[in-house]
C-alpha cells in the first residue's frame, strides 16, 4: 500500500485514555533465564527490575524475542538488535536478513536480480570479491550461504573468486576459526579443480578488522581496506589456516581481535587486491557492521580514512545496508519492505516522540524501530538524542557505558512534560555481555536498572506510563551449556564463556500511575513476541492499533 493510500487515523481506544506519557524502556541484552553463578541479571543487584517482577504478577510476563517471532527462519536462530527493533517498531513479522537471503538462494531468483547482474557484467575480465563473517552464528552472516553463493556465481559465469574472511568468535565460539577456513579451502580446492581460480585473498577479526559500526572507529575499517584493497597488511601467510593457528598463538588470542592478515604467492605478493574492474559482494545480511565499508567501498568524496586506491569497481551489499542512504546502491537480496510502523502512525495521530541511546545503539531506537529508515517522519513531532559512546576501549573496560546520562536524558524529556513518548535503549547488557567478562556484565546490568529507576521515577512525578522490556537475551546466560543444561569445559577445566546472544524469552513490564485500573496482560497470547509490543504501547496511548498489527498483550478487565 502506499502511504498516499494509508489512513492513519487511529481509532480511540474504547477504555484506555489518552494523554498519559509513556516511557518505553528497552533493556539490551537482558533475558530471562535460570538463575545461578553465569546469569550476571540474577547475580546483580536490580532492585528496580526484581519489583517489576514481583509487585504485580499480572502486569510482569515474558515474550519471544527470537526465531520466527522477529522473522528469521528457524527457532534455533538468536534474536538480535536489529530485527528485535524491526519487531518492535513496526508491530509486525517480516522475514529478515537470513530468512530473505535463504529464500532468494533456494529459489534462484539471486541470480535474476538486477544486483547479480549488476556484477556479472565484471565476471569475464574481472575478479569477483567476497567479503564477510565467516561464521555459521546466524546473527551478520552464514557460511552455508556463502557455499551456496560460490557455487551460483560459478555456475553463472565467475571465473577468478577471491574471499576476504572475517573470523566470529561473538556469535559462535571463540576458536571455530579454524574450522570454518578449513571447509571453505575444502569448497575452494573444489572449484579449482573444475578450472575456476579461487583463494582465500586476507582476513582478520572482525571486531579489529572492517566490521565497526555507527562510525565509532574508522580505523578499524581502514585496517580492512589495507589488506582488502590494497593488499598490504603486517601478516602475510601462504594460506588462511595456517595464518588462523598462527595468530591464534598470541597471548590472549581472540578470533574476534585477529589482527588483519594478506594470503601471498610464493614470491612473497598479495593473491587477492580489489582493483578497477572487479566486481565485490559484502555477504552478511546484517546491516550495522557494513554500512561503513559500504560507504567507503561506493562513496567517491570520502574524507574518513585515506583509501590511497579508489578501484572502479562494481560493488553490491548482499542487502541494501541502509534504505534512506540507498546504501549500496546495488544489491543482492531486496530488503523486507517495512511501512506503516508505530513510530509513523503515532506522530500522525498527535504522540510528541524522544528518542535517546549512545552511540552503540542509536540506531536501534530510531533507524531499525523506524523500519530501516533514517531522520524523522515529522521533525515538529520528534526529538533524537545521541549520546556519544565511550571509543578506543573494550566496553568491559567501562561497564556502565553512558546508562546513567541516557536515564538522566529520559527523566528530563518526562519531566518537561513536551513529549508523549520518551523511548530509549540501554546497551548495557549487549555490549558489555559481548565481551564475555562475568563481572563487567554485572556491573553493566547494575548501572542499567539504576537508569530504568530513574526515568520510572519521572513517569511516577507526571503520572505517566511505563513498558519495560527487551530485544533479546544476552548477559542472563555466560557460559555455553551442553544439552542437559550443565556448563561445558574447555580441555583445560575452564568454562567455555559465551559471548553471544542467547534463545531466551525477555521480559516485559507495564504500570505507573496513569496506568487504567483493570489493565493486565491477556492470558490467551501464550506465545507473544516482540511483535505484540507496538499494538500494546500504541493501546496505553489510548488508541486502537492498526487491525494488521500483531495483537495486543494486554486488556482491560472491570473491576
Amino acid at each position: 500500500m502506499a502511504s498516499t493510500e494509508v489512513s492513519w487515523k487511529l481509532a480511540d481506544h474504547p477504555k484506555l485514555p489518552k494523554g498519559k506519557t509513556v516511557a518505553v524502556v528497552v533493556l539490551d541484552g537482558w533475558g530471562e533465564a535460570n538463575p545461578d553463578k553465569y546469569n550476571c541479571i540474577h547475580t546483580a543487584k536490580t532492585p528496580t527490575m526484581d519489583s517489576l517482577k514481583e509487585a504485580a504478577p499480572e502486569k510482569w510476563r515474558l515474550v519471544r524475542a527470537h526465531g520466527t517471532a522477529v522473522g528469521l527462519p528457524t527457532e534455533d536462530d538468536m534474536g538480535n538488535s536489529e530485527v528485535g527493533h524491526n519487531a518492535l517498531g513496526a508491530g509486525r513479522i517480516y522475514a529478515q536478513g537470513a530468512k530473505l537471503v535463504d529464500l532468494a538462494l533456494a529459489s534462484g531468483k539471486i541470480y535474476d536480480g538486477d544486483g547479480f547482474k549488476y556484477i556479472q557484467d565484471c565476471f569475464e575480465k574481472g575478479t569477483l570479491h567476497l567479503i564477510g563473517l565467516l561464521s555459521d552464528g546466524g546473527v551478520h552472516s552464514r557460511l552455508d550461504q556463502l557455499q551456496l553463493l560460490l557455487q551460483g556465481a560459478n555456475e553463472h559465469g565467475a571465473r577468478r573468486i577471491r574471499v576476504h574472511v572475517l573470523t566470529d568468535g561473538r556469535d559462535v565460539i571463540d576458536g571455530t576459526s579454524v574450522g570454518f577456513a578449513e571447509t571453505l579451502e575444502n569448497d575452494l580446492s573444489k572449484l579449482r579443480e573444475k578450472g575456476i581460480d579461487a583463494l582465500i585473498a586476507s582476513g582478520g577479526g572482525r571486531m579489529y578488522v572492517t566490521m565497526d559500526r555507527y562510525e565509532n572507529d574508522w580505523e578499524v575499517v581502514k585496517r580492512g581496506w589495507d589488506a582488502q584493497i590494497l593488499g598490504e597488511a603486517p601478516n602475510k601467510f601462504r594460506n588462511a589456516v595456517e595464518a588462523l593457528k598462527k595468530l591464534r598463538e598470541a597471548p590472549k588470542a581472540n578470533d574476534q581481535y585477529l589482527p588483519p592478515f594478506v594470503i601471498v604467492d610464493e614470491s612473497g605478493k598479495a593473491v587477492g587486491p580489489i582493483l578497477d574492474g572487479d566486481a565485490v559482494v559484502t555477504l552478511n545480511f546484517r546491516a550495522d557492521r557494513m554500512v561503513m565499508l559500504a560507504k567507503a567501498l561506493e562513496y567517491e568524496n570520502f574524507d574518513k580514512f585515506d583509501r590511497v586506491r579508489f578501484p572502479k569497481i562494481r560493488y553490491a551489499g548482499m542487502l541494501q545496508y541502509d534504505g534512506e542512504l540507498k546504501l549500496p546502491s546495488h544489491y543482492l537480496v531486496s530488503p523486507p519492505e517495512i511501512e506503516r510502523t508505530s513510530g509513523e502512525y503515532l506522530v500522525h495521530n498527535g504522540i510528541r516522540t524522544f528518542a535517546c541511546s549512545e552511540t552503540v545503539k542509536f540506531g536501534h531506537v530510531t533507524f531499525f524501530w523506524n523500519g530501516n529508515r533514517s531522520g524523522f517522519f515529522d521533525p515538529a513531532m520528534e526529538e533524537y538524542v545521541e549520546i556519544p559512546s565511550d571509543v578506543g576501549i573494550t566496553f568491559n573496560v567501562q561497564p556502565k557505558m553512558k546508562a546513567l546520562e541516557i536515564g538522566e536524558k529520559a527523566r528530563d524529556a518526562i519531566l518537561s512534560c513536551k513529549f508523549d513518548q520518551v523511548r530509549v535503549n540501554i546497551p548495557n547488557g549487549d555490549m558489555v555481555g559481548h565481551t564475555g567478562d562475568i563481572e563487567a556484565t554485572v556491573v553493566a546490568c547494575e548501572a542499567a536498572d539504576q537508569a530504568v529507576k530513574m526515568i520510572l521515577d519521572a513517569i511516577e512525578q507526571v503520572g505517566g506510563i511505563y513498558l519495560v522490556t527487551a530485544d533479546h537475551g544476552n548477559a542472563e546466560d555466560m557460559v555455553k551449556r551442553n544439552k542437559s543444561g550443565q556448563p561445558l569445559l574447555d580441555k583445560n577445566g575452564n568454562i567455555q564463556i559465551l559471548t553471544s546472544h542467547t534463545l531466551q524469552p525477555v521480559p516485559i513490564a507495564i504500570g505507573g500511575p496513569g496506568l487504567a485500573p483493570g489493565v493486565r496482560f491477556r492470558i490467551d497470547v501464550p506465545n507473544g513476541g516482540l511483535a505484540n509490543v507496538a499494538a500494546t504501547f500504541i493501546n496505553l496511548h489510548g488508541f486502537e492499533a492498526p487491525s494488521d498489527y500483531e495483537t495486543t498483550l494486554i486488556e482491560v478487565v472491570d473491576n
